[in-house]
C-alpha cells in the first residue's frame, strides 16, 4: 500500500481518427509524465480514437484499430514508468461496443471499465453507437482503489454511488466537454454535488481542443474530499500537469497542484472561437483563410479572430466594393487590414454585378428593384472569396453573426459562403462587447497584435449591408438589443412568445422574429460550421424541421 500517488493530467487534444497520431501524442504525454516521477497519467474520454467520433464508431476497421492501439500503449507499461487511463471505444467479444476507460499497467491492460450514462441530447448522440455499461467498482492500481466514471456518469448520482459502496477511494474522470460560456462552473458544481454525496476526492480531466463545431477547454481541476479546490489547471492551453496526493486519515488530498486563475466569460468566448477556428484550419490542412472585409463589425471581429489565430501572414483580407460601399467603409477596412498586418487586396465588383443585371433584364423588365438587386451583390462577393480559394487553397472565412443567421438576414450563396464561422453562435450585442474587450485586451495564447486592433469607428457607427442607398439594418430588424434578447429567449430558453412579451416585447414583434427563426431553417442547413458558443447553438443543438407550420400564438 502507497501514501502518496502522483498523477499526471494531461489535458491534450487528439484528432477524430488520427489513432496513430493519438497514440504518439499519448506516449509522449506518459514521457512527460516519467519525467516529473509521476505514478499515473490521465488522458481524456475517447483519446486514441478522438472525441467525438460519431458514426466512424461503426466501422469494425476502425474499432480493431483503436483497440490494437490501446494494446500496444499497454505493453509500453512493461518498463514500470507511470500507468495509464485512457479513454477508448472497446468492442467486447459478444459484438457490443463500449465507451471505455482503460487502466494500462505493468504491460498489460490492468482493466476496463464502461461508460454507464450514454448522453443523447444537444451535441451528443452516444446512444446511436455505444451499449451503456454495467454499475462499475473500482480498480486497483499500487495499493489505490480507483474509480472510473467516464464524463456524463458524474452528472447523476448512480455511478460514483456506486464506486463508493464498492470501496473506491479516489474518483479519476476522463472527460470529452466540450465548452459553452459558464460551463466551467458547472462542472465544478456538478463534481462537488458528487463529493458531498460519496465524500471521495476527485480528479476531473478534460480533453483540450477543437473538433469541428465543438471545442474542448481544458480546464481539468481536482477537489478534495471536504470539496475545496485541490488543483486548477488553465483553459484552452494543452498541457500535462503534475498533482501529488497523500493518504491521510480521512483519506486522500492533494498535497501539490497547479492553481492556475480561468479567464472570465468575455475572454473564455474570444478564445473559444479563436481555438475552434486554428484547429479548423490546421486539422483540415488548409494553408490559411481568406475573407471579405466590409468595414462592418462582423467582417473586422472575424478578421482579429483569424489572425489571432493563425498569425498575420496566414490571413488574406478582400474588399470588394461597389457603389453603395462608402468611404467610410473603405478607409476603416483599410485601417484594420494595416493594423493587423495582413495581405489586403481591392476588388471592385461593379463588372459582375452589372453583368448579371445586364443578362436579368429582360426577365426582370417591368418589376421593381428589390432585395434580389441587393443579392446580385453579396453573391458577386462570394463567387469572388471561393474563386480566391479555389486558386490559392485558402478556407473562405463566413462572418455572419447569430442574430443575422437566426432570422434569415444573410445571402445564401453569397455572404453564407465559405468553410467556417467564427462567430456563428455570437449575437450582435456580444460581437460589440468582444470587439471592445480585444480593443483593450490581447488574450493569452493568440497571435495577433496588442493595442486597438479594431478601429473605434467600426464600433461606434450604426450597422448596414450597405447593398442600397442610405440603409440600415434596423430598417428590416428590431434593434439588436431587442432582437438578441428575444431570440435567447426563442433559441436558448424555448419560452413562450407571450412569456417573452411580458419582459417588455411588443408581442407582435416577438411574433415576427420567432417567424423569421423558422423561415431560415432552410439557410442554415446549407450554411458552413462554426464554433458552439453559447449553451444552444443553431444546429446540433437545436434540430428543427425545415418544413414546419407551428407558431406560438400565445
Amino acid at each position: 500500500m502507497t501514501d502518496t500517488l502522483r498523477i499526471s493530467v494531461a489535458q491534450l487534444d487528439s484528432v477524430v481518427g488520427d489513432i496513430g497520431g493519438n497514440l504518439k501524442t499519448a506516449r509522449e504525454a506518459r514521457a512527460i509524465a516519467a519525467g516529473d516521477g509521476a505514478d499515473l497519467v490521465v488522458l481524456s474520454e475517447l483519446f486514441i480514437a478522438g472525441y467525438p467520433p460519431e458514426d466512424l464508431m461503426l466501422k469494425p476497421a476502425f474499432q480493431a484499430a483503436c483497440r490494437s492501439a490501446v494494446e500496444d500503449l499497454a505493453a509500453d507499461t512493461a518498463d514500470r514508468g507511470p500507468g495509464v487511463v485512457i479513454g477508448t471505444p472497446w468492442p467486447d467479444d459478444n459484438g457490443k461496443l463500449y465507451n471505455a476507460a482503460a487502466l494500462l499497467d505493468d504491460g498489460a491492460i490492468a482493466g476496463l471499465r464502461y461508460k454507464v450514462e450514454l448522453p443523447n441530447y444537444g451535441v451528443f448522440d452516444e446512444l446511436r453507437v455505444f451499449e451503456p455499461g454495467p454499475l462499475p467498482g473500482p480498480i486497483g492500481f499500487r495499493g489505490v482503489r480507483i474509480g472510473l466514471p467516464i464524463c456524463e456518469d458524474i452528472w447523476f448520482e448512480q455511478v460514483c454511488e456506486c464506486l463508493a459502496e464498492t470501496g473506491a477511494e479516489l474518483l479519476i474522470v476522463p472527460n470529452g466537454s466540450p465548452y459553452w460560456q459558464e460551463k466551467a462552473d458547472k462542472r465544478q458544481q456538478v463534481a462537488v454535488a458528487r463529493i458531498v454525496e460519496s465524500g471521495l476526492p476527485m480528479v476531473y480531466v478534460n480533453q483540450c481542443g477543437a473538433q469541428d463545431e465543438l471545442v474542448f477547454d481544458g480546464g481539468s481541476f481536482g477537489l478534495n474530499g471536504d470539496r475545496t479546490l485541490a488543483f486548477q489547471l488553465p483553459q484552452f492551453e494543452p498541457m500535462v500537469g503534475m498533482s501529488e496526493w497523500r493518504r491521510g486519515e480521512d483519506g486522500w488530498r492533494c498535497a501539490d497542484g497547479a492553481a492556475a486563475s480561468l479567464p472570465d466569460v468575455t475572454e473564455a468566448n474570444w478564445r473559444a472561437a479563436v481555438l475552434g477556428l486554428r484547429d479548423y484550419v490546421d486539422k483540415n490542412g488548409f494553408p490559411g483563410v481568406v475573407l471579405g472585409l466590409s468595414g462592418g463589425i462582423d467582417s473586422a471581429v472575424c478578421a482579429v479572430m483569424a489572425v489571432d489565430a493563425l498569425g498575420a501572414e496566414r490571413v488574406h483580407c478582400v474588399m470588394m466594393p461597389y457603389r453603395y460601399t462608402s468611404d467610410e467603409s473603405l478607409n476603416d477596412a483599410s485601417e484594420l487590414a494595416t493594423g493587423l498586418g495582413v495581405r489586403y487586396d481591392t476588388i471592385p465588383i461593379g463588372g459582375p454585378v452589372e453583368a448579371f443585371q445586364d443578362g436579368l433584364a429582360a426577365l426582370f423588365a417591368g418589376r421593381p428593384r428589390d432585395a434580389t438587386e441587393e443579392n446580385l451583390q453579396s453573391r458577386a462577393r462570394g463567387t469572388v472569396l471561393m474563386a480566391i480559394s479555389n486558386k490559392f487553397g485558402s478556407m473562405v472565412v463566413t462572418t455572419g453573426n447569430k442574430s443575422e443567421v437566426s432570422v434569415g438576414y444573410a445571402t445564401l450563396y453569397g455572404d453564407m459562403n465559405g468553410g467556417f464561422n467564427p462567430v456563428k453562435d455570437l449575437y450582435k450585442t456580444e460581437l460589440y462587447r468582444l470587439a471592445k474587450w480585444r480593443n483593450q485586451r490581447r488574450p493569452d495564447g493568440v497571435l495577433g497584435p496588442e493595442g486597438i486592433v479594431i478601429p473605434p469607428n467600426i464600433i461606434t457607427r450604426a450597422p448596414s449591408a450597405e447593398l442600397k442607398e442610405d440603409q440600415s439594418d434596423q430598417d428590416s430588424l428590431p434593434p439588436y438589443e431587442v432582437l438578441d434578447d428575444i431570440l435567447e429567449r426563442l433559441v436558448e430558453d424555448d419560452m413562450r412568445v407571450a412569456d417573452i412579451a411580458a419582459r417588455g416585447h411588443d408581442i407582435e414583434i416577438v411574433r415576427r422574429v420567432e417567424h423569421l427563426l423558422y423561415v431560415a431553417e432552410y439557410k442554415r442547413r446549407q450554411a458552413p460550421p462554426g464554433v458552439k458558443i453559447t449553451r444552444r447553438n443553431l444546429g446540433r443543438d437545436r434540430r428543427y424541421p425545415i418544413t414546419n407550420r407551428f407558431r406560438d400564438r400565445g
